[in-house]
């Protein structure tokens, strides 16, 4: 009868173990269950006072931006580049999740929303591209972390 009690013990501890560490971040989880990390996508809703960080497929039209780094406070977002922040734990420095030929305006709920480009005022992304490209006279945002160049066009 011991046996029995044991066995079905250690059943009971590996299947809690099973559902429990996908939770806290370790085993085969997925990227949702583990939180952002950097590359990631996500999409940050709210006006200001709670806002919310939701972890998106970065192909979604709905995730508006990619994590590029996670430090303990805003301040140590990398300085010469306009990231935006969300700190809960720690602060995200998040970029754009801009896709080339695509089009976006500013959305006081999500910062900026995926629109089509006959939207009036959307700007679309002329260029998406990894290192430090010209963009000739058209608006030019760089980030240096991780190392991306957006081209610009002004907005229609």
């Amino acid at each position: 009868m011991r046996k029995i009690r044991w066995g079905i013990g250690a059943v009971a501890v590996v299947v809690a173990f099973a559902f429990v560490m996908p939770l806290l971040g370790g085993g085969d989880g997925d990227a949702a269950s583990s939180g952002p990390v950097p590359g990631s996508c996500g999409r940050v809703e709210g006006n200001g006072d709670a806002d919310r960080y939701e972890i998106a497929d970065c192909s979604a039209d709905t995730a508006g931006v990619k994590v590029a780094k996670i430090v303990p406070e805003a301040s140590r977002c990398p300085a010469g580049a306009p990231y935006t922040t969300f700190t809960s734990v720690n602060t995200l420095c998040l970029i754009p999740n801009f896709v080339e030929g695509s089009c976006y305006v500013r959305d006081p709920r999500t910062g900026l929303r995926k629109v089509d480009c006959a939207t009036a005022g959307a700007t679309r992304v002329l260029k998406a591209a990894e290192g430090v490209v010209s963009c000739g006279d058209d608006p030019t945002v760089r980030y240096p972390e991780p190392r991306v160049t957006f081209c610009l066009s002004r907005p229609l």
